[in-house]
């Protein structure tokens, strides 16, 4: 588990300053309590590109996934 958590922890930094302030607590402080299905969650997510997260964050523009919608937004609650 150890090393999948280095692997989305390295692909959580954003080439968007926005995103990596928002992802950084998220890494730092929460990762660690995830279950296997909040990583696969949090891994699918940022396969999205950086606009899209950008977007759906400050715009309310959609994703193409209510699932990936809601866990970003009770993990960005946080």
């Amino acid at each position: 588990m150890t090393q999948e958590i280095n692997r989305i922890k390295w692909k959580s930094r954003r080439g968007m300053r926005e995103l990596d302030l928002l992802f950084r607590p998220i890494i730092t402080n929460d990762i660690a309590d995830f279950n296997d299905k909040d990583l696969m969650l949090f891994d699918e997510i940022l396969d999205y590109d950086d606009q899209s997260l950008y977007d759906f964050i400050f715009k309310n523009m959609k994703l193409q996934s209510v699932e990936h919608e809601i866990f970003l937004k009770k993990i960005l609650k946080k």
